[in-house]
């Protein structure tokens, strides 16, 4: 026997890889940094001596940095469109829906740079430099594309060029943009429309007109009733009310001026906390000094419990529109994957080369942990990925060299265990599915 290897889900990772295109990308450094993003995500120099220990690959650490430093824009361009090829032939040639969201990225460092910025942080961590995210995502989450911007950018100014780009690129017609109301400001609305785009997007509801507002207020709440606004121009605003989202509303403040009131009984609360941020909203002045808890402010804010704003522009009927907007979670699941499974975060790279570098092999290996999980579920295999890979590192491949021809004999050793997988195994499967 010449040779043992621990290397299930390295077979199961390559076959994945392959079958989306990626091999069209002849780089077996790229190929082993994607795959060790998903089978043992860490740092650069723990994921080089992983693979010697666990797969007798001899890789230096010197040369991935060098090889990271030289990884030029134009794999990124690569690898978005052999993703979005594969992902249209998923849906018989035709995208429909786009959906876009984006995330912060925060380094643990005590200084900025030309892209990392400190600005606001969905991860609260405001006083560390970070980076945005912005990720492009069809229906199911399949991911299509990303863009990388300084830490301090307003989010909603990330959107329109991605899009513009992709739709270019991709001569699409006949999609609708989804995004959520943090994304969009009335230019961003004016910008989607100029462009002759439909969009679905969140509706910031409070900030409409008294009258529009009033009418709102007015309407009947009934439990997943939704009700709709002709504003004119072809634009559409649908509000929807759940009994659901109205005890959360009311529980999740309730919450709020609690930690507001418990702060105020010990002095915490200084005009330095007086802003829009989260149930701060609620503070106001109490003669010149004084910060107090304005609970006429509470009452008003308690009038919307339960309530959703929709905007769109399309002639598609309300419970669709519905439907399409909460497929949002697509985009920020892809987020969680890529933070906890890929963990595309803690970052060990300080040049915006290796940054960006870091994002394309991220990337990638999101594209492959869907498609892995799509091959699950039309193969009727009830595991989730990241079981299937752990019962995966359990599976070795012996390599036995014959001593008259010296030929080398290679058997997958699948024991009882290994049963509910072994499909995935058979080379047969990949080309039929």
């Amino acid at each position: 026997m010449s040779n043992i290897l621990l290397n299930g889900y390295d077979l199961i990772l390559d076959r994945t890889f392959d079958r989306i295109g990626f091999n069209r990308i002849d780089d077996e450094v790229f190929r082993k940094l994607v795959k060790a993003r998903l089978a043992y995500p860490t740092s650069k120099a723990a994921t080089v001596e992983y693979l010697k220990n666990h797969f007798d690959e001899d890789v230096d650490l010197s040369k991935i940095y060098r090889y990271l430093d030289k990884l030029s824009d134009h794999q990124h361009e690569i690898v978005q469109d052999i993703s979005v090829r594969h992902t249209a032939k998923l849906f018989g040639g035709n995208i429909g829906v786009l959906f876009y969201d984006v995330t912060t990225l925060y380094f643990e460092a005590d200084y900025e740079d030309d892209l990392r910025k400190t600005g606001f942080s969905k991860e609260g961590r405001h006083s560390n430099p970070q980076i945005i995210l912005g990720l492009l995502v069809s229906l199911g989450g399949y991911p299509l594309a990303y863009c990388i911007h300084e830490g301090n950018k307003y989010e909603g100014h990330t959107m329109l060029p991605t899009i513009n780009e992709f739709v270019s690129k991709y001569g699409l017609e006949n999609f609708v943009v989804v995004a959520d109301s943090g994304l969009m400001n009335n230019a961003n609305i004016a910008e989607l429309e100029a462009h002759g785009y439909k969009y679905i997007i969140g509706a910031k509801i409070k900030n409409e007109s008294q009258e529009v507002k009033n009418w709102i207020l007015e309407q009947p709440k009934r439990d997943c009733q939704m009700v709709e606004y002709d504003k004119g121009g072809g634009r559409r605003l649908l509000v929807g009310y759940t009994d659901d989202r109205a005890k959360k509303d009311a529980y999740n403040r309730e919450k709020g001026i609690r930690r507001l009131e418990k702060a105020y009984k010990h002095g915490a609360l200084t005009k330095g906390n007086i802003n829009k941020r989260g149930y701060n909203k609620f503070l106001s002045m109490d003669g010149e000094v004084k910060v107090a808890i304005n609970y006429d402010r509470v009452a008003d804010d308690s009038k919307w419990d339960g309530l959703k704003g929709y905007l769109t522009n399309t002639d598609i009927p309300i419970q669709d529109v519905y439907a399409a907007y909460h497929n949002l979670w697509h985009v920020e699941r892809a987020f969680r994957i890529a933070k906890s499974k890929i963990e595309i975060r803690p970052m060990f790279h300080f040049t915006r080369k290796r940054i960006e570098a870091h994002i394309c092999i991220c990337f990638v290996a999101l594209k492959v942990y869907k498609e892995l999980e799509r091959m699950l579920k039309v193969s009727e295999i009830k595991m989730s990925v990241d079981k299937v890979l752990a019962l995966a590192k359990t599976i070795t491949t012996i390599q036995i060299k014959l001593p008259l021809n010296k030929d080398v004999y290679t058997q997958t050793m699948l024991m009882a265990r290994h049963q509910k997988i072994a499909k995935l195994f058979d080379e047969d499967f990949w080309v039929t599915q």
